[in-house]
C-alpha cells in the first residue's frame, strides 16, 4: 500500500455541532451495519443450488439500481451539490429513492456530506481515513473508521448549519419526518414482492434475504468505500485540496461515484467521470432527465474547465 508521506495541512477550523445522535440511532446503525454483513458472509452457501431464483435477482437488482441512483443522483449530485435543478416531481422521487437506500434521511445525508467537503481530510471531516495519521497502522485504522466507524460517532452534523436550504424546503422536511416509514418500506417490500411473484413463503424469505439484507449491505459498503478507499488508493488526475482519488473498479457498482478526484476538484460538476473511458452511469441518468425536461441548469464539465484543473504531466 502506498501511503502519502505528508499529513494533510490545516483546513477550516471545525465548529462544534450542538446536536447529538440518540442511543436508539446508534443501536440502529449497528444493526444496519451488522445484519447485511452477516447476510453477505452467508450468501454463497445459502445460494448454493437452492436459495436463489430469478425473482430474487430481479428484486435485488431493480431495488439496487433505484436506491443506488437515489443516493448518487439524488442525495449527492442534486440535493448536496446542486449539480442540476429538478422539477418538483423529480425532486420528490429522488428524495424517496435516496431515503429507501436506508443510509440517512435527506437532511442528515446532505448535512453530513457538506460538512465532509468543508473539512475534507482535515480536522472536522466526519469520515477521513487520515484521521489517525499517515503510517501504515494509522491509515489501516483510519480506513476502518472512514468506512463505517464514523457512523457510531455521537455528534451529528448540524442540519440548520450545513443544509439551511433544505431545512426550509417543506417537501424535504416531510421526507425527513417520513424516513422511519421509508426505512421500514425498503426492508419489507422485497419480502412482499418475493411472496407475490412466487406465491410462496419461501419466495418471501429469499426475497427478504437477497432484496433486503444483501442489497442494502452491498449498496452501503459501496457507498462507504467512496469515503474510505477513494481517499487513500487510486489515481489523482485533477488538483484538489484533499486526498481524493479515482478507483476504476468501483465505477460500475457506485454508478460513477468512484471517479472521486474530479468530484472533489469540482464538486458541483454533474459528471464525475469526465475523461475518456470513465463510465459514469449517474451522469447518463441526469442527461436523460435533462432531455425529458425534468432536470435543467445542469452543470456539465467543459474542456476549458477540465484543462484548468488537470495536474501537469
Amino acid at each position: 500500500m502506498t501511503v502519502v508521506a505528508e499529513r494533510p495541512g490545516p483546513g477550516p477550523k471545525p465548529e462544534a455541532d450542538p446536536e447529538r445522535k440518540t442511543r436508539a440511532e446508534i443501536i440502529t446503525f449497528g444493526v444496519v451495519v451488522a445484519a447485511p454483513l452477516i447476510a453477505l458472509i452467508t450468501a454463497i452457501p445459502f445460494a448454493w443450488g437452492w436459495g436463489l431464483g430469478w425473482s430474487d435477482i430481479v428484486i435485488a437488482g431493480v431495488l439496487y439500481v433505484i436506491t443506488g441512483l437515489g443516493v448518487t443522483v439524488g442525495l449527492h449530485r442534486h440535493f448536496t451539490h446542486g449539480s442540476f435543478k429538478a422539477r418538483r416531481p423529480l425532486k420528490i422521487v429522488l428524495g424517496i429513492a435516496g431515503s429507501l437506500a436506508m443510509e440517512m434521511s435527506v437532511l442528515d445525508w446532505v448535512a453530513t456530506h457538506r460538512k465532509h467537503h468543508k473539512f475534507s481530510d482535515k480536522d472536522g471531516d466526519p469520515h477521513s481515513p487520515w484521521r489517525f495519521g499517515t503510517g501504515f497502522r494509522a491509515v489501516s485504522k483510519g480506513l476502518l473508521w472512514a468506512h463505517m466507524g464514523w457512523l457510531f460517532e455521537t455528534d451529528r452534523a448540524n442540519r440548520e448549519k450545513y443544509a439551511p436550504d433544505l431545512v426550509k424546503d417543506p417537501d424535504i422536511v416531510k421526507l425527513h419526518k417520513l424516513f422511519p416509514v421509508l426505512a421500514i418500506t425498503t426492508i419489507v417490500l422485497p419480502a412482499v414482492l418475493g411472496g407475490l411473484l412466487t406465491l410462496s413463503w419461501w419466495g418471501m424469505a429469499t426475497g427478504f434475504f437477497w432484496g433486503t439484507l444483501v442489497r442494502i449491505g452491498l449498496l452501503h459498503h459501496v457507498t462507504w468505500s467512496i469515503n474510505s478507499i477513494c481517499h487513500v488508493f487510486g489515481e489523482e488526475v485533477f488538483e484538489s485540496r484533499d486526498k481524493s482519488r479515482n478507483v476504476w473498479w468501483l465505477a460500475i457498482p457506485s454508478f460513477g461515484e468512484s471517479w472521486h478526484n474530479l468530484h472533489h476538484s469540482d464538486p458541483t460538476c454533474a459528471r464525475h467521470g469526465a475523461l475518456k473511458g470513465q463510465i459514469d452511469l449517474s451522469a447518463g441518468v441526469i442527461r436523460w432527465f435533462e432531455k425529458a425536461g425534468w432536470a435543467y441548469d445542469v452543470r456539465w464539465p467543459t474542456p476549458e474547465r477540465l484543462a484548468a484543473k488537470r495536474i501537469a504531466a
